[in-house]
């Protein structure tokens, strides 16, 4: 994670000043972040995730979408984040103000999930993503920790890979981890049949 200008900017400034080279950026409490490239492995885990994400909305016949590019404009703190997956309510979007020309959302209702799978700036998805996340009231937040690079009181004692899922629970999120052979319990997605194992696997 690299600090990419020292100016405190606004979304409409970072948004105009968006380059299109390939490198995905965020605004953190107004400064400019250029994310850290991923890996394959990384790449691995998104994509299978956001497949088995799309094929429980698509069996349950809801009106949902996994955007390629998107943003999340978090108001309160001038922060706008780009989740590796973000699952998206398609009947909100005329609702929300920013989409057809930023493909930005700033509603809840527009959120079903957030998906982060952590990298090597895991304390932005522990601490920042997770407040702001709940701040605004995305129902569910994944946090993907495939290669235990969280710190031990999120991973464990010796560390292992972790999925933690944070539901909202009359304001505040609820944190379940699961490791190893555990069945991942997503409240949106209850016939979701998968182990936190295989997530880990399909790293690989």
């Amino acid at each position: 994670m690299t600090q990419t200008r020292s100016k405190l900017v606004t979304f409409e400034q970072f948004i105009e000043w968006y380059p299109s080279n390939g490198v995905r950026y965020e605004l953190h409490k107004g400064v400019i972040i250029e994310m850290p490239p991923p890996t394959g492995e990384h790449e691995n885990v998104v994509g299978f995730l956001a497949a088995q994400i799309t094929f429980q909305f698509l069996q349950m016949g809801l009106p949902f979408r996994i955007p390629k590019t998107a943003f999340v404009k978090i108001q309160s703190n001038n922060s706008t984040y780009s989740p590796d997956i973000l699952l998206l309510n398609h009947d909100n979007l005329v609702n929300e103000p920013l989409w057809s020309k930023q493909s930005t959302v700033v509603q809840a209702a527009s959120i079903p999930i957030a998906v982060e799978v952590v990298s090597t700036n895991w304390r932005d998805d522990y601490y920042d993503k997770l407040r702001d996340y709940e701040d605004i009231g995305i129902p569910e937040y994944w946090i993907v920790d495939y290669a235990a690079l969280g710190g031990k009181r999120f991973t464990g004692n010796p560390k292992q890979p972790t999925i933690t899922i944070c539901e909202l629970v009359e304001g505040d999120y609820q944190m379940t981890v699961f490791r190893g052979n555990n069945f991942i319990a997503s409240p949106l997605f209850p016939q979701l049949n998968l182990t936190a194992q295989q997530i880990f696997n399909s790293a690989l």
